[in-house]
């Protein structure tokens, strides 16, 4: 039986801010240095929306708890 790929999940910043627990100007500063996944624009022309790869954004969150754990007890 082989195992059906994962559909590909876009969150919008709101959701994105919620996972991270980071305000807009955090996110897209951290974007900016490199230190936060790219969003994707939605659509075309000045200013569109954008939306997060979900998987990247848990990859983000998921490097930041190994990083917590190998750092051992504070």
């Amino acid at each position: 039986m082989s195992q059906q790929p994962s559909p590909i999940r876009l969150l919008r910043r709101p959701a994105v801010e919620t996972i991270v627990g980071l305000k807009r100007s955090a996110l897209y500063k951290m974007v900016a240095d490199g230190r936060f996944p790219k969003p994707i624009s939605l659509s075309d022309g000045k200013n569109p929306p954008v939306a997060w790869l979900e998987h990247e954004v848990m990859a983000f969150v998921e490097q930041r708890i190994a990083r917590r754990d190998l750092a051992g007890p504070q």
